[in-house]
């Protein structure tokens, strides 16, 4: 067989076929590339050679973008391969595959996962959200699987179906709103009032804003809800309160009251019970066993800078260790490269070295922080 006249003949027909059809496009795409991927493995003699058998592609590499133009890189073909592979070795794509309808850039994202789970976990999330490629490859890079609870991953794994308010982040993450060492209820309010759809996006699946510092009265007071959400999945109202303490006893009773009052005048016939939702900065475990209300749910929340402060710190142990002994550096560099890619070779590893000293010195350097946040929070993967 010539294989390198079948991969041709392949690429064009789908060229071709992507100029006329309308529906279904990514679905093509995608067996197509599963063809070449399984053409190139036979190639190469099989998966075990697959893996060093990088000249092959690099000739064919050669050929197709001298004979079809741009598009078929090195890099692409390697990943219609490891496409191929990782469908024959079982993993989520190859229960997905026929289900699956999102472009191969976003597949690409995916295949990069190492864990299953987290694998199968985007995968739901992006043909179920039809989500782009930059919002996918941010969900990702938030962490937003690994912010899970243990228990919803446990349902994952066992493939049963998770509900909306399972999939509440723990820490919830707000982009942008500014990091303060005195952070209070209105700075976070106001970053809500500002960010609306920012918001929503970081709770997860369906939330639509209403409003904030909703008015109620209560008898002849009257209170203020921070925000009031509908979920459009689940049916219902959603109360959310801001707090910027540890979870204290009172909160509780005080979101309970506000739920009972949406569900007392508000709430219609065909909507679901009120869920109320509790951001505040630290979680009290105690506590939050004796709520006795399943609607209620207790979250973290923190800054986009913050976040990043949280990895920078993570390394600071590496980073101080290695300035006295520098076999260390080169030890988790090639780690590290082995287990996550490409990006942390040895010179990378000491810029981080040099970033930590210089953060240590003062607080000077929280305009640069602000910088690091644009190129792709390159410590959180």
């Amino acid at each position: 067989m010539n294989y390198y006249n079948e991969i041709k003949n392949i690429l064009v027909d789908n060229a071709i076929g992507r100029k006329v059809r309308e529906y279904k496009g990514n679905q093509k795409d995608l067996e197509s590339y599963y063809n070449v991927g399984k053409l190139l493995v036979e190639a190469q003699g099989g998966e075990e050679r697959a893996k060093y058998g990088d000249g092959l592609i690099k000739e064919y590499s050669k050929r197709l973008t001298t004979e079809l133009g741009k598009g078929y890189s090195t890099r692409m073909l390697k990943r219609m391969r490891l496409f191929y592979l990782l469908i024959q070795k079982g993993t989520p794509l190859a229960a997905q595959i026929k289900n699956i309808n999102m472009t191969w850039s976003n597949v690409c994202e995916i295949m990069q996962l190492k864990n299953s789970e987290k694998m199968k976990y985007y995968l739901e999330l992006s043909n179920k959200l039809c989500l782009t490629k930059r919002e996918l490859r941010e969900k990702i890079k938030s962490k937003e699987y690994e912010r899970l609870d243990s228990k919803i991953k446990e349902k994952l794994m066992k493939q049963e179906e998770i509900s909306v308010r399972d999939k509440i982040p723990d820490p919830i993450v707000l982009e942008g709103l500014e990091y303060r060492e005195k952070l209070t209820e209105k700075v976070v309010q106001k970053w809500i009032d500002e960010n609306p759809a920012s918001f929503c996006k970081s709770l997860g699946e369906g939330y639509s804003y209403i409003e904030s510092q909703y008015k109620i009265k209560i008898g002849s007071n009257y209170n203020y809800i921070d925000v009031l959400l509908f979920n459009v999945i689940d049916m219902n109202y959603v109360v959310v309160e801001i707090k910027v303490t540890e979870l204290k006893k009172e909160h509780i009773g005080q979101i309970e009251t506000y739920m009972n009052y949406v569900d007392i005048n508000l709430k219609k016939d065909f909507h679901n019970k009120t869920t109320g939702i509790l951001l505040v900065r630290e979680n009290n475990k105690w506590l939050i066993k004796y709520i006795n209300n399943n609607g209620i749910i207790v979250r973290n929340y923190i800054t986009s800078e913050e976040q990043v402060s949280e990895c920078l710190g993570g390394l600071k142990w590496i980073i101080t260790r290695a300035k006295y002994k520098k076999s260390l550096i080169k030890e988790y560099s090639k780690r590290l490269t082995t287990e996550l890619g490409k990006g942390y070779s040895t010179r990378v590893l000491k810029k981080w070295e040099y970033f930590i000293c210089w953060f240590k010195k003062g607080r000077h350097c929280r305009p640069f922080l602000k910088i690091l946040m644009f190129f792709g929070q390159m410590f959180v993967k």
